[in-house]
């Protein structure tokens, strides 16, 4: 098989440098056919400059990316690959004076929508009504209806699941599974951690712009150690703390928890020695796996722009509607990700969230 059926997004060496901010710093991995593959950080990581660099809506500093096999250097190559693609921004740029059937009517004469129907059932925004009448989660049902409506054999998306409630929360997670299986490859970047291990086969930790992990998730969970409580006296809990292996042990009123990053066989044999009335062993919460790598900046310095995490200035952030209330459309005409921008002139760390914050 060729290169762009078996590995639809490879990237090497991708580095963004505005000047004041590196928000990509020589980022390289793949992401295989049929895999879902979470793009994690907190704000300001680099993950949505990443996604607009993958688009050709900005240009790379260095490094280059290849999508279903078209260099994200080469335009008109890049432009025919998009055909095959479905987008997802964070920030919805949908025209509030035009209703939802408008908008899945302008993107399905653009790209298609055999999967229309079978969309709406799942996700039901209330297409019959103007969008300045959607709640944050009606728009986002919307827009993924508008991403995976053509049926694209690579769909990119960036923080999917904002604004859902739980039910359309797990019918996504659902779905997105059963695309896998279906040898749809998806692209996520989230900073909601619970959701990764539901959905993502591997993921991507992204920092300051830096990628610091590239992962399987349940092994990245087993090497991760395991969480661990144990009830026992206070004579006890002091020996139990001081083991090796223990890591960030914390006391509560009848004992004392902790991370164990040793065989748990021989710690069960060490605390049978102690005097211990329950041991509950478990998987360590995803949020402190990730921890590890995030440290206590919620922003780390460098990465993407602050913009990231607002929920508003969504104009312009890629999906257009019939009145083109968000822009210009970019020049590839068809592809159905366009951005007012077009992916080019002077950027900004400000135009590089997905925001669509400016254009220069």
């Amino acid at each position: 098989m060729s290169g762009e059926t078996d590995r639809p997004l490879v990237v090497e060496g991708l580095t963004k440098d505005f000047g004041s901010v590196v928000a990509n710093d020589d980022v390289s991995f793949t992401v295989n056919r049929g895999e879902v593959f979470g793009f994690l950080g907190p704000t300001g990581a680099g993950k949505s400059t990443t996604i607009r660099l993958l688009l050709g809506l900005l240009k790379p500093t260095s490094g280059t990316a290849r999508v279903l096999g078209a260099d994200i250097r080469d335009e008109a190559a890049l432009t025919e690959a998009k055909r095959r693609i479905g987008y997802l921004p964070a920030h919805l740029g949908f025209d509030g004076e035009v209703t939802g059937e408008a908008v899945l009517d302008y993107h399905g004469e653009m790209k298609g929508d055999g999967r229309r129907e079978e969309l709406l059932e799942l996700f039901t925004p209330p297409v019959d009504r103007p969008v300045r009448e959607y709640s944050t989660g009606n728009k986002r049902m919307l827009g993924l209806v508008q991403a995976f409506m053509h049926d694209p054999d690579l769909v990119i998306m960036d923080e999917p699941t904002g604004g859902l409630d739980p039910l359309k929360q797990e019918a996504f997670n659902e779905f997105v599974r059963d695309e896998r299986d279906r040898g749809t490859t998806v692209f996520f970047s989230s900073h909601v951690l619970s959701e990764v291990r539901r959905v993502c086969d591997r993921v991507g930790i992204l920092r300051a712009g830096r990628l610091v992990e590239l992962e399987n998730v349940e092994a990245l969970l087993h090497r991760s150690g395991k969480h661990v409580r144990v009830h026992a006296s206070d004579a006890a809990v002091a020996a139990i703390a001081g083991l090796d292996g223990v890591v960030d042990p914390k006391r509560f009123a009848e004992g004392v928890q902790f991370v164990y990053a040793g065989d748990v066989s021989a710690l069960l044999g060490e605390l049978a020695t102690h005097d211990v009335s329950d041991v509950e062993i478990g998987e360590p919460p995803i949020e402190d796996v990730f921890a590890h790598y995030y440290g206590s900046e919620e922003s780390a310095d460098g990465g993407d722009d602050a913009g990231e995490a607002s929920d508003g200035g969504g104009e312009g952030d890629g999906v257009e509607t019939p009145n083109g209330g968000d822009g210009a459309e970019t020049p590839n005409g068809g592809d159905g990700v366009e951005t007012p921008n077009g992916g080019d002139g002077v950027e900004t760390p400000d135009e590089s969230d997905g925001a669509g914050a400016t254009n220069v």
